[in-house]
């Protein structure tokens, strides 16, 4: 329903978007992100900055969003602040110009943070809704984010009402929004697919503003197909965690899931429902990937509690023609409840995640390339890192040809440490940290994980460092680094003092 509001184009409602505000707009990954409108925003903005007037927007999401969104915005220079994660490549550059300021945030921490005015004020929010009824109940798209969260704050509300999208994709979402500290009551959730809330977020009436029909589907990137790299490393995983399994370390019925995004996490999700000896399981994620909806699909995996639905438009569409099958299957939670560290601690979760490059003692560096320059973001990793039941960490040993080893003797930028992981594994092997003390760990990361052509460079750094409790020599630490930004390659022709 949307006869009670007024219905507009993407260009009428662009023009209630003004100069500095403070926009905030669904979308987690590209699934359920805005599209019309902030693509009729950028189009304003090439035509004021033509005119030679200013126009820059601080944006907010619930994370990574689609090309409508962070490209298009990114492209028309209408972008001055965004927060909380972004994977936009004309975004990501103009990051690293300092053209665009950028905050990089724990995902669980960012609807806390709108609630209690850390950016100021939300002055207009953009949300992709399958339907809307008069007395405001907002029935979400293809993910939940932080959209609750924004519709409670936003001065004004622009519905961006998605006619593509089944309603009863939109029903099922499962809608929380905490109370506030220090009244905040504990989230009775302790099975991954249990119901706490509402199946619709809620918003005063008297804010939306206007209504944009849209019908475009969701603007997903390309999934390649498992290769050899990511196959290996799944082999590793799955064997590690059929062993854990074998031990009575991990229960017979095994335990919840979480998985990064990307096609390496992919490849090790099909690598345990490949497995006879990992029994069905469940996953309690922030994405769910085409790989495990596979899974879904066949009954290997039992049921998905997600943020959003980062999916082929052919699963997608599967999910609207079988939704008899599926709406018992996946919830749809908000950011702070699908990713919230005390329910990751309460469920026992599996949680595997993406590393840019790894230390000899176990710290992870998941955003920044030699420490300055950002990629994606932090995103959830972390919310699920510190409080798993297991935290895994996979990344190939090489980058670029082998030009760049991803098993460092420091972290030029650490995101999650020491204390957080667990597991580290490549396509060389498997490192299980657990009970390890430091110089034991750099040794069995690089004799395990380390890329054969750099492990007598990294064996040769351990060797000349002062006894401690960790091995390091500030002055050469990071000289592989050094060797990258001079040269293009941190062996560098084994002429690095590292060696």
């Amino acid at each position: 329903m949307s006869g009670a509001f007024p219905i507009l184009s993407a260009a009428e409602a662009a023009e209630l978007i003004d100069h500095g505000m403070l926009v905030a707009m669904s979308g987690f990954t590209p699934a359920g992100a805005a599209k019309a409108v902030p693509r009729a925003i950028a189009d304003r903005a090439k035509i004021l900055h033509e005119a030679g007037q200013p126009f820059r927007i601080r944006v907010l999401t619930g994370a990574s969003t689609g090309k409508s969104l962070d490209d298009a915005l990114a492209e028309a220079d209408a972008v001055s602040w965004r927060a909380p994660y972004q994977s936009s490549r004309p975004l990501r550059q103009r990051i690293n110009k300092g053209e665009v300021e950028f905050v990089d945030m724990h995902l669980s921490h960012l609807p806390q943070s709108v609630l209690f005015g850390h950016f100021g004020d939300i002055d207009v929010a953009v949300i992709e809704a399958t339907d809307v009824t008069e007395d405001g109940k907002v029935y979400l798209s293809t993910s939940v984010g932080a959209s609750p969260t924004f519709l409670m704050k936003a001065k004004k509300v622009i519905i961006e009402l998605n006619r593509g999208q089944s309603k009863e994709i939109g029903k099922m979402a499962d809608v929380v929004v905490p109370d506030t500290p220090p009244h905040r009551k504990s989230l009775a959730l302790d099975h991954p697919l249990q119901r706490i809330g509402t199946r619709y977020a809620q918003v005063d009436p008297s804010k939306i503003v206007g209504i944009v029909e849209n019908d475009q589907p969701d603007e997903l990137g390309g999934f390649t197909a498992s290769d050899e790299l990511s196959s290996a490393i799944a082999g590793y995983v799955v064997q590690f965690l059929t062993e854990e399994l074998a031990a009575g370390r991990i229960p017979k019925e095994f335990l919840p899931m979480q998985s990064g995004v990307g096609n390496v996490a992919n490849a090790v999700t099909e690598g345990i429902g490949a497995s006879t000896e990992i029994p069905d399981f469940y996953m309690y994620t922030e994405v769910l990937q085409p790989a495990p909806f596979r899974l879904l699909k066949s009954g290997r995996m039992k049921g998905a509690s997600s943020c959003g639905l980062t999916l082929l438009p052919e699963q997608i569409q599967e999910i609207s023609e079988d939704i008899e099958f599926y709406r018992d299957r996946i919830v749809l939670r908000p950011q702070e409840i699908s990713n919230n560290p005390a329910i990751v601690r309460q469920l026992g979760i599996i949680a595997m995640n993406t590393a840019l490059e790894v230390d000899f003692y176990g710290h992870v560096n998941s955003t920044h390339v030699c420490g300055q320059n950002i990629m994606n973001g932090i995103g959830g990793s972390g919310d699920f890192a510190r409080n798993a039941y297991l935290s895994i960490f996979v990344c190939p040993s090489t980058a670029k040809d082998g030009k760049i080893s991803t098993i460092v003797p420091m972290c030029s930028h650490v995101d999650h440490n020491e204390h957080s992981v667990e597991v580290i594994v490549t396509e060389q092997g498997l490192a299980d940290l657990r009970g390890v003390a430091p110089a034991q760990r750099a040794r069995l990361i690089i004799d395990n994980c380390a890329h054969p052509m750099y492990r007598d460079m990294l064996h040769r750094y351990i060797e000349k460092c002062k006894p401690g409790h960790i091995y390091h020599d500030l002055e050469r630490c990071f000289d592989m680094h050094r060797n990258l930004m001079r040269h293009g390659d941190m062996l560098a022709g084994e002429t690095s003092s590292v060696a």
